[in-house]
């Protein structure tokens, strides 16, 4: 495997958000970084002999430009020495004042006395490179940056730790003893006990296969707990769309009036409902419209109605179905929904209920957005259909994005030949490249057999600093 990166060299960046804040950090890695920081870090009081860091312990000082000896900033700096650091090599973390000045003029000073400016996610590619995680954890890392919710950033977490990656090296160890006695197999053949030996490895494929299929089972949940669950709130004009939507924020997102048609466009908003992160979409509602602004509002409700993972429809149970209910029922046909009869609080009208039965996968909740009846519900169903009633353990690892479960698939994909092959008894040279490819596939899930393009990929995604 072959990377451009100049490991000889020190990198340095900011790490910490740009904008206003309390504490701000700039983080350098790489041989020079301890002798770069002693240039620049004046610690507090009076020293009779030169400065010695100690590793692991924060030291109050102050930055100073060694031309002129003027300080730049009060600020406390910690030395931390490889191997045991985030990227295995010498590392110094510089905690300023968050003034986007401070950190600039301590980055430019690290810059002059050595040190050059580290790439997107170099940091994280060094600790990649120099064996202190793999291109799974790696990945976590961009994951717990960009969780939006309790189960996301736990997942996320897990993952940092080597859930996913333990699961995925056990499977390779069985697909490598498989390799190991295919090989000897292959070499050295025994007609005697051919069919115990075509049994004993169609066992050993199907208990591999079946790993393989659970871990892509997991791909929906992994999905939705990192990247949210799509949510479109669909419905006539006024029957309570902005309501749930404000209920679910505990916010007044939405304008909410008696004058049907108050939403004209749709609007996106990202919440957490038992600890899973959604994305909801209020839509305009949906109906015949000569009015320009609005008819494009409805065209983008469709839109999102077409993409949404769960659609859940509000039906004005206080009035009678009309036209405009009909065309969203037909709409959701052969679609994931939740349907809610709001207005419970108002005399309610005798609905054809056989209509909304035919609904496949629909579940019916009375509620009333005036008294809040019926959300508890609503969390309780959607938590349901993600998690399925089941309860995860903390060890339990998820296929969390596209390309993990792209690899696990052509993983399995490989091994199902295999199996085939193996029933039929057909040369073992032809099982064994399937072993292979299968036993690759899983590596490139750790970065131990992906290729150059993958992991650039992986990495520029990345920001500055980590």
């Amino acid at each position: 495997m072959y990377i451009i990166v100049n490991m000889d060299t020190t990198i340095a960046a900011i790490s910490t958000a740009y904008g206003e804040s309390g504490i701000g950090i700039v983080r350098m890695s790489g041989p020079e970084a301890f002798d770069i920081a002693k240039k620049i870090f004046v610690p507090a009081g009076e020293l009779k002999k030169p400065f010695e860091p100690k590793p692991r312990y924060m030291h109050y000082g102050h930055i100073i430009d060694p031309e002129d000896n003027s300080a730049l900033d009060e600020v406390l700096c910690v030395f931390m020495q490889k191997p045991h650091t985030y990227t295995a090599e010498d590392l110094v973390e510089i905690q300023c004042h968050g003034s986007m000045l401070a950190l600039k003029n301590i980055l430019d000073l690290c810059l002059k006395q050595g040190a050059v400016p580290a790439a997107p996610g170099e940091f994280s590619k060094r600790a990649f490179l120099n064996g202190r995680i793999d291109l799974s954890q790696a990945e976590a890392v961009i994951d717990l940056i960009k969780a939006r919710s309790g189960k996301s950033f736990d997942l996320a977490l897990g993952q940092l730790r080597g859930q996913l990656s333990e699961r995925v090296a056990g499977i390779r160890k069985e697909l490598l003893d498989l390799l190991v006695e295919l090989t000897v197999n292959m070499d050295y053949p025994d007609e005697d006990i051919e069919y115990l030996q075509y049994e004993k490895l169609s066992n050993s494929l199907l208990a591999i296969d079946d790993k393989l299929i659970k871990l892509l089972k997991s791909a929906g949940e992994g999905r939705i707990l990192r990247d949210g669950l799509g949510i479109a709130l669909v419905g006539k004009p006024n029957v309570g769309k902005s309501s749930l939507l404000n209920a679910l924020l505990k916010e007044d997102r939405s304008i909410v009036t008696d004058i049907p048609g108050t939403t004209r466009d749709t609007i996106e908003e990202q919440a957490s409902i038992r600890g899973i992160p959604v994305r909801l979409t209020d839509t305009a509602g949906i109906r015949e419209s000569e009015d320009l602004v609005e008819s494009l509002g409805i065209e983008r409700s469709k839109e999102a109605f077409n993409k949404a993972d769960i659609v859940v429809l509000i039906l004005d149970a206080s009035r009678p179905l009309d036209s405009e209910d009909m065309l969203l029922i037909d709409m959701l046909q052969g679609r994931q929904c939740i349907i809610i009869l709001n207005k419970s609080d108002l005399p309610q009208q005798l609905f054809d209920y056989e209509i909304l039965d035919d609904l496949p996968g629909s579940v019916i909740i009375q509620a009333s957005m005036k008294t809040g009846e019926g959300i508890e519900s609503f969390c309780d169903i959607v938590e349901q259909l993600v998690l399925g009633g089941s309860v995860r353990k903390e060890n339990d690892a998820l296929l969390t994005n596209a390309r993990h479960e792209d690899c696990v698939r052509r993983a399995q994909k490989e091994i199902s030949e295999a199996v085939a092959m193996a029933h039929l008894m057909e040369a073992m040279d032809f099982i064994e490249v399937n072993v292979h490819a299968a036993y690759d596939a899983l590596g490139e899930i750790l970065g131990e057999t992906a290729g150059d393009d993958v992991i650039q990929e992986v990495f520029s995604r990345f920001c500055l600093g980590k």
